[in-house]
Formats: C-alpha cells, sequence, structure tokens
C-alpha cells in the first residue's frame, strides 16, 4: 500500500497482515523516501533484498512463537528476544553483533487517583530496519507516525532517524509527565497553608506523588546512559545529519531528570513542614489546655478555701460573699489576661 492509497480510518502503517499472532504495522521507506505502509511482514525480506531500503515493523503484545519470526528473518540475539519479552526491565541500549537492543518506557500522567501509567517499549536496531515491541496499547502509533512524518527531511538517515523519532516522542512524554507532577505539587502547596485543609488528604496525596515520581525516576534516569550510547559513532545512530538532535533529545532528558530531583526535594520540605505545623498546632494546643487547667485551678482554689467547714472571717456573711466573689473573678479575669498577653490563649 503507497502513500497514495491510504484509507479513511485509523493509520494504515496500522493494518499490515501478519504470519504471527499479534497485531503488526510496517512502513518502507527507500532513499530517504516513505513508499509504502501497512504491507504484509512476509514481504519485509523482499524489501530489504532491494538496495537502499529501510524497514519498520511494530508488533503489539507478541508471543514466543512471534518473536521466533523476528529471529529468522533478522537473526536477533536470544537474550535480546528474552529482554523483550519479560517485565520490567531497566532502560538500556545493548549492543550484539548486528544489531542494538533499546528497552524503553512511554508515560502516562494525568491528576486522579492513578497519577502516572507506564508501559514497556522495546526495539530492535538493525542497519535496516526498526522492529519496536509495544506490551500494551498505551503508547500509541499514531502521535509517533506524525513525528516521523513531521520530520521527512531527516528520513534519509535510515534507521537514525527512526531511533531519534522514537526516543523523542518518549522523552517528550517524560518531560509532558514532569509538568503534570510539578503542578500536582504546587497544589500540594496550596493544600498545606489552607485554612481547611485535612492532613489525611495531604499525606495521601503526597504519598501518591512520591509514589509517582519514584516510578518516573526509574524511566528518566537510564535515558541519560542511552541517549549517550546512541552518541557514540561506532553505533551508527548519530551521524552528522542525526547528531545535534540527538543532544536536543539529550537535553530534554537531563532537564527532566534535573525537574525530577527537584519536585522530590520540593516534596521532602512539603511534608517536613506538614509535620512543622502539625507539631506547633499541637505545641498551641497544650498550651491552651494547660492556661484553662490553670484558671479552673484557681476558681477551685477559692471555691475550696472558702468552704472549708472551720469559721473564718466573713463566713456566713454579706460581705464574706462578696469577698470570695471579688476573689474568684478576679483571678479568672487575671490569669485569662496573662495567659493571653503570652499568647497561649
Amino acid at each position: 500500500m503507497t502513500i497514495e492509497e491510504q484509507a479513511p480510518g485509523r493509520h494504515p502503517a496500522c493494518r499490515a497482515t501478519s504470519p504471527t499472532s499479534c497485531e503488526a504495522a510496517t512502513r518502507l521507506y527507500r532513499a530517504g523516501v516513505l513508499v509504502a505502509e501497512g504491507f504484509p511482514v512476509e514481504d519485509i525480506s523482499v524489501h530489504l533484498a532491494e538496495p537502499d531500503t529501510v524497514v519498520w515493523l511494530d508488533l503489539l503484545q507478541p508471543s514466543l512463537a512471534d518473536m521466533d519470526v523476528l529471529i529468522e528473518e533478522f537473526g536477533l540475539h536470544p537474550l535480546a528476544i528474552e529482554d523483550a519479552l519479560h517485565d520490567h526491565q531497566r532502560p538500556k541500549l545493548d549492543r550484539y553483533d548486528d544489531h542494538a537492543f533499546l528497552a524503553a518506557y512511554a508515560v502516562s500522567c494525568s491528576p486522579g487517583e492513578s497519577l502516572l501509567r507506564t508501559a514497556e517499549v522495546a526495539a530492535f536496531l538493525t542497519p535496516r530496519a526498526l522492529i519496536t515491541v509495544r506490551k500494551d496499547r498505551m503508547l500509541q502509533l499514531e502521535p509517533l507516525l506524525a513525528r516521523w512524518d513531521g520530520a521527512r527531511e531527516l528520513a534519509a538517515s535510515g534507521v537514525a532517524y527512526l531511533a531519534h523519532g522514537l526516543v523523542d516522542h518518549l522523552v517528550d512524554g517524560h518531560s509532558a509527565a514532569v509538568e503534570v507532577l510539578d503542578d500536582e505539587a504546587e497544589d500540594l502547596e496550596d493544600l498545606l497553608f489552607s485554612d481547611g485543609s485535612q492532613g489525611g488528604d495531604l499525606q495521601r496525596r503526597s504519598f501518591e506523588l512520591r509514589k509517582a515520581l519514584t516510578s518516573l525516576r526509574r524511566a528518566v534516569l537510564p535515558m541519560r546512559d542511552v541517549l549517550a550510547v546512541m552518541h557514540r559513532p561506532d553505533v551508527g545512530l548519530s551521524d552528522e545529519r542525526m547528531a545535534p538532535y540527538l543532544r536536543d533529545v539529550d537535553d530534554h532528558v537531563q532537564r527532566a531528570a534535573s525537574d525530577i530531583d527537584g519536585l522530590r526535594d520540593l516534596l521532602g520540605t512539603i511534608l517536613d513542614t506538614n509535620l512543622t505545623l502539625a507539631s506547633n498546632r499541637l505545641n498551641e494546643t497544650i498550651f491552651r489546655l494547660t492556661a484553662y487547667a490553670a484558671i479552673l485551678a484557681a476558681t477551685t482554689a477559692v471555691t475550696g478555701y472558702f468552704g472549708q467547714n472551720v469559721p473564718f472571717p466573713g463566713s456566713q456573711q454579706t460581705s464574706g460573699f462578696i469577698a470570695s466573689t471579688v476573689l474568684l473573678i478576679g483571678s479568672v479575669v487575671g490569669l485569662f489576661v496573662f495567659f493571653r498577653r503570652k499568647g497561649w490563649l
């Protein structure tokens, strides 16, 4: 299927027929020009036999049998195949004799109960083919294809152009997630000093933000090493045309990593401040209780003294009642004014 034959609906690259059991998408570039999309996977060998061609193949949730087809077709290393199928891989770029293996994470971040979602993405980079393996549908192909189509002047770099588009798309997702988490941290700061703030809600949201930052940090920080390897001339992913673009992606990674560390420090400050405010509120409560207890103690002393069973001057007389009442009121008012000036009430 050529570009002119695209049908409405989903992107034609997402409709490739495949002898495998999983969904597949394909693209073919010849001399830096996109010439076909959505062609059958079994035609890849025919296209690679032609000179100056580069192929992109995407597999969604492939099985081991599906990956065996890649071993036969591209000669991929079994260890790389194993890493592509297993979950919870650390982002990395491993090199083998005639190809490289990339493991990375796509992230999606939005305010709510679950701040951050991650999806593992694996990619095999051969001299003339890029094979991506998606483990779920969170990473949509349409934005990635739009990114490639928006930089067609770089397509002459072949696999380096495709690899840059993939990594740049993932890193932009990381940067967008950092912005969402930064807004969440600002909301926590506002909640921290609001009059009607609930300590339990603040603690819960702080825990969710810390968890999201930890997950995002695991996805972003190793990408610095990935970009460092991609910059190496012997890897074949950083020619004279692509080197400035890779440096731009590396700058975005460094900035995202720095912002994540800053947000972690800010979150720690918010939690420490919350504990300090809680301690201050507790001290103020203790001061108030102490002041009221002192006032009650004064009244108890006066009434207890005048309530003794032994006669005292003014006992059972109007003058005695007036004196005791004045002393009672005076002690209460005096203590209240004293504690008020001290700031305990």
